[in-house]
């Protein structure tokens, strides 16, 4: 009798702990994969730092490239021409393009030292691809831009080049 109330409460014991277990991963898993990126802080190839947090509140067109990349080149300068369209309309639905290199920030430096682009660029280093990979890039790859709203929410997103005439289209009506 005494064995078969050790082994209830053995069983009862290991049925709560498998609760906990099952909560704290339900809870990981709604917690929305954007939250990482909001508290993010990447260090900018010129110096200083950019707090994502700091961009809340205005629509964010994010591109992740990387300079070895020859479709993230390609598309940098419809990203350049976009930034300065898209800065001009102020009173609609202006916002702001960030690339996030997904290199090694002598690389970035050179590059731009080379190919200035008018629009933001932060350093995200290789770990850039795991928070691509949070954002729905499944595959890893570059170039992936996601386009995100006034609250922070993901509207759109895209693994392969973007151009012109698709962003204004994306942007339309944020």
């Amino acid at each position: 009798m005494r064995r078969r109330h050790l082994l209830m409460g053995a069983a009862g014991a290991s049925a709560g702990a498998a609760g906990l277990v099952w909560n704290r991963w339900q809870e990981e898993a709604a917690t929305p994969p954007l939250a990482a990126l909001w508290q993010a802080r990447f260090a900018r190839p010129e110096g200083g730092e950019l707090v994502m947090a700091s961009l809340l509140g205005q629509p964010l067109l994010l591109n992740f490239w990387g300079t070895w990349c020859p479709p993230c080149i390609k598309e940098m300068p419809e990203l350049d021409q976009f930034q300065r369209e898209w800065a001009a309309n102020g009173g609609g639905s202006g916002g702001r393009v960030l690339g996030l290199a997904v290199d090694n920030p002598t690389a970035v430096r050179e590059f731009l030292a080379r190919r200035p682009v008018g629009y933001t660029i932060a350093l995200a280093g290789f770990e850039g691809t795991d928070l691509s990979r949070q954002l729905g890039n499944t595959q890893g790859s570059l170039p992936f831009t996601a386009l995100f709203n006034r609250q922070g929410e993901i509207v759109q997103r895209k693994l392969g080049t973007v151009d012109l005439p698709e962003l204004r289209l994306w942007t339309r009506g944020l």
